[in-house]
């Protein structure tokens, strides 16, 4: 592996059962990551991934069975041997763990665009139903975050926000731990400065095409064998093994 390699993580929900009238829906999370290379950028310096570079890992099972799956997808994929290494994610604290045991020394950037989801779900609490004060605020908070980089100012700023309204406090609060926490997870303009992704757009086209095109379709109810059956069938089709799985088993 040259270049930059780079697994990615993303969990979804897979439906246990029919919903029933009235009730929520039975649902189990399903994890699926991903890994890819890059070596090369466009003429603007974003970063491309290798055509064909990316395979997939999924299953409904424990952070740290998931975690070993990953790793050993990665150590398949030749991680050891990639000149810089990188995790994405979102900011949820269980992946981060399994980042530290074992990707260590990886970058971790936390995606972007959950990052952004973060700062709208708190504008929308603080302006509800005013549009134009949520893009203001956003313009304002956004570009401290993405453009600048000064995500030390953002959650400084949030610290300031002054509510009378308990949920609304708990709220801020909220997101500025999860900013504070992730600040070195979020240096966007030197990820991008080195020609790193700073986003998860393959993770989330995975999660369609991989987990909802096949197992979230309306009526459908799993059990954990069996959708666990299906992922790993699909992520061998969509890692170009299919044929090669299905010889070895021919072969036995």
């Amino acid at each position: 592996m040259d270049g930059t390699g780079v697994p990615v993580v993303k969990k979804e929900t897979v439906g246990r059962q029919g919903k029933v009238e009235g009730q929520p829906a039975h649902t189990r999370e399903a994890k699926l990551g991903c890994v890819f290379t890059q070596t090369t950028w466009d003429k603007e310096g974003f970063a491309l991934r290798d055509p064909g570079s990316t395979t997939y890992v999924g299953a409904i099972e424990t952070a740290q069975e998931f975690g070993l799956r990953l790793y050993l997808e990665a150590c398949k994929r030749g991680w050891s041997r990639a000149e810089k290494k990188v995790v994405i994610a979102d900011g949820a604290e269980w992946i981060w763990n399994l980042a530290d045991q074992h990707f260590p020394g990886a970058i971790q950037i936390v995606d972007l665009y959950h990052a952004r989801q973060h700062l709208w779900e708190l504008a929308r609490k603080l302006y509800p139903n005013q549009q134009a004060e949520q893009e203001r605020w956003m313009l304002i908070h956004k570009d401290a975050l993405l453009d600048e980089g000064k995500v030390e100012d953002l959650v400084a700023s949030l610290r300031l926000i002054d509510s009378a309204n308990p949920e609304l406090t708990e709220k801020i609060r909220i997101e500025a731990d999860y900013f504070e926490k992730n600040t070195e997870r979020m240096r966007y303009p030197a990820f991008r400065a080195q020609h790193l992704f700073v986003g998860s757009g393959v993770i989330e086209a995975g999660c369609k095409t991989i987990i909802g095109s096949r197992c979230k379709q309306s009526g459908m109810f799993w059990t954990v064998r069996g959708a666990n059956a299906i992922l790993a069938l699909r992520c061998c089709y969509f890692n170009g093994r299919f044929e090669d799985y299905w010889e070895a088993r021919l072969a036995a």
